[in-house]
């Protein structure tokens, strides 16, 4: 995802190091001065202070959305929700979904896409409305290739 930002969006990465650099009260230009590596490494030890999760989110969320429109796209044609191309929805959320539009939509992409991203995503999207939707809690519980941390 950090090489994403580095390539295709440098304002964001920037924007990112200078935001988590000002939580732990530092310079931005002290981080912009380590190899790439240890940037990487710093950012991610960073994002796991529970002060900086909200940053966490909106860089998942920038990626997700800039850099999964695909994976969104598709995800979202495969249960009939209608969005604008790029994978934001257009108009209201549905209240249910589909069980057999569901998994039929998850067996095709989680053989297309990284799992774990895929899996990342349908988290994201289950956060949408307050509790998650039943259908997808029910199968990010049960789908062994829908695990995260493993």
């Amino acid at each position: 995802m950090l090489d994403w930002f580095r390539d295709n969006d440098r304002n964001v990465y920037k924007s990112a190091v200078a935001t988590l650099a000002s939580k732990r009260k530092l310079r931005p230009v002290f981080i912009q001065k380590k190899p790439v590596t240890e940037q990487y490494e710093w950012i991610h030890k960073t994002l796991k202070i529970t002060a900086c999760d909200s940053i966490g989110e909106q860089l998942l969320q920038a990626y997700l959305m800039a850099g999964q429109q695909s994976m969104l796209g598709m995800f979202c044609d495969g249960l009939g929700i209608p969005h604008d191309g790029k994978g934001s929805v257009v108009g209201d959320l549905p209240k249910g979904l589909d069980p057999e539009k569901l998994n039929a939509t998850v067996d095709r992409l989680v053989d297309i896409f990284d799992p774990k991203m895929f899996t990342v995503y349908l988290h994201c999207f289950n956060m949408q409305v307050p509790g998650g939707w039943p259908e997808l809690t029910a199968k990010l519980d049960n789908d062994e290739r829908l695990v995260l941390g493993a």
